[in-house]
């Protein structure tokens, strides 16, 4: 059974009076440990499909199931407790707290589902050492570049063990040499402690990182293609 599963879902959102249909009859569904990339022009519904992915939206028609559940029939709090325990999220802005310390900032999410002190730490430096952070877990976000950054948000969406992370267009503020780098970490995270990966993006020179690629085109899936991605050290500056 697929971890996640979109079935002919539909997204509209009321616009005057017009309707505007975000998302129109999407199926797709993703395994444990694949690292997927959803493309595609800017207002295709790659954030829509995402959110409603992470439990952040829900669909108009049709459904997506995480373990088989139908995520609509979550309450609120059910619907969060899945967000906290079970998906991470990587978002282009960082959304870092700027007065938070990288360790900080990474065990926040742990703070929040009430890890014990100790573990939180031996936690966050793992995935502080495991993004090559390890000399900068003491300093605040505006002493990182922007690729430090979302190395550190890349640390804190794993915190918690997740089983899916959620990336929306991650590299999107960055250089193209920084963002292959975050890539770089990314996939290397994808192998070695094998979480599903499911990221967006329109930029075409980073989709030789993706094992799949899920094309969209005015909210629908035009091509859903599978390939194996080539092995990348990651070496990271």
């Amino acid at each position: 059974m697929a971890m996640v599963r979109l079935e002919t879902v539909h997204r509209e959102y009321p616009l005057g009076t017009t309707v505007v249909h975000a998302v129109s009859g999407v199926s797709l569904a993703i395994d444990t440990g694949e690292f997927v990339s959803i493309v595609g022009p800017s207002g295709c519904g790659k954030t829509t499909i995402l959110n409603m992915i992470g439990c952040i939206d829900t669909p108009t028609r049709g459904a997506v199931r995480f373990d088989g559940t139908d995520t609509r029939s979550l309450s609120d709090s059910a619907a969060a407790d899945l967000r906290l325990k079970h998906i991470g999220f990587v978002f282009q802005s960082f959304n870092l707290v700027p007065v938070l310390t990288v360790r900080e900032n990474v065990e926040l999410p742990m703070m929040l589902a009430h890890g014990r002190p100790a573990e939180r730490r031996r936690v966050s430096d793992h995935l502080i050492d495991a993004v090559g952070l390890s000399e900068f877990a003491s300093h605040k976000p505006g002493e990182l570049s922007g690729g430090q950054r979302q190395r550190v948000a890349i640390a804190r969406a794993l915190v918690n063990g997740p089983r899916l992370v959620i990336a929306d267009e991650p590299t999107a503020n960055l250089d193209s040499e920084t963002g292959e780098a975050v890539l770089d970490v990314m996939r290397r995270l994808n192998r070695e402690e094998n979480v599903t990966f499911v990221f967006s993006t329109h930029d075409p020179d980073i989709l030789q990182y993706a094992s799949r690629i899920v094309r969209l085109r005015d909210g629908r899936v035009e091509k859903d293609n599978r390939a194996p991605a080539p092995e990348t050290d990651g070496a990271l500056q």
